[in-house]
């Protein structure tokens, strides 16, 4: 039986494996700078819970665990952890592929999917992320958030940070609960700003498919988008705290719906590394 649950788990995050599949042996973050300056939060929406990923209980190195049957009303604060390159391009915990640059996490008791509020309470810094992976299962840490989430987080150096996590709950008809702060919005009188915010004048979501401290490389990154998807890709280089970065968008949407499509067609043909953020148009 524990054989059988860590095959079904080995795409969690912190749970041992000698499956061949990682070719690292221990995790790591990303060679080079990652820009996360315009990276969107995961965008809460009402999704079922599925079988895959969800089974309870289960038990991982001789300790049972139970998942939730709601996230409602969960708030916790404890240690949050990361992890990166060693399990991009692999199979989270129900089956998805996990990406280190997307807000995702994992979580031990959490329905998946759903969503939650992470905080970290050393800086006060904030991101929403997509539970859709099982772990941590190393000592008392509570989260294990995507390398992208953690750098948000402003902990990615460091490894660990004290944070909160209080989930999001999204009704079928729409209405939108933050653990700790009730209802923040319902059906008739739209998205909260805490959760989806309205874009700033003269902004846009974008799906970014690599950001490049050189023109060049990002260039021919476009070049190979442009001949599936048109016009519609751009470079736009911007200055950040790290240096000059040329990004590679698709876009621009104001449908965060719609820009998650056209991610996903997008990484059905290759391009698995991109990124939903938040730029100027």
């Amino acid at each position: 039986m524990v054989i059988t649950l860590m095959m079904w788990l080995a795409g969690c995050t912190s749970t041992p494996s000698q499956d061949s599949r990682y070719t690292l042996s221990q995790d790591r973050a990303p060679s080079g700078e990652f820009d996360v300056s315009g990276l969107a939060d995961a965008v809460p929406r009402y999704e079922p819970r599925r079988t895959a990923g969800n089974r309870s209980p289960y038990t991982v190195w001789g300790k049972q665990y139970t998942v939730m049957a709601s996230a409602d009303g969960y708030l916790e604060q404890g240690v949050a952890s990361w992890y990166g390159e060693k399990f991009h391009g692999h199979k989270t915990s129900n089956g998805e592929v996990f990406n280190m640059y997307a807000m995702s996490a994992a979580h031990k008791s959490l329905p998946i999917p759903s969503y939650a509020r992470v905080t970290n309470l050393d800086n006060g810094r904030a991101v929403i992320v997509r539970v859709n992976d099982r772990g941590p299962f190393h000592g008392d840490r509570l989260i294990d958030l995507s390398y992208a989430a953690a750098k948000k987080l402003d902990y990615h150096n460091r490894g660990t940070a004290r944070v909160e996590v209080a989930a999001i709950t999204v009704t079928p008809d729409g209405a939108v609960s933050i653990a700790g702060e009730g209802t923040v919005s319902t059906p008739s009188a739209g998205p909260a700003p805490a959760v989806t915010p309205a874009l700033p004048p003269g902004n846009a979501l974008f799906v970014q498919l690599g950001s490049f401290s050189n023109r060049d490389p990002a260039q021919r990154l476009a070049d190979r988008a442009v001949a599936l998807v048109g016009p519609q890709v751009r470079v736009r280089s911007v200055e950040t705290d790290a240096g000059r970065f040329h990004r590679v968008q698709v876009g621009p949407f104001q449908d965060s719906d719609v820009a998650s499509r056209t991610r996903q067609q997008l990484a059905d043909r290759g391009f698995v590394d991109s990124i939903l953020l938040t730029d100027t148009r």
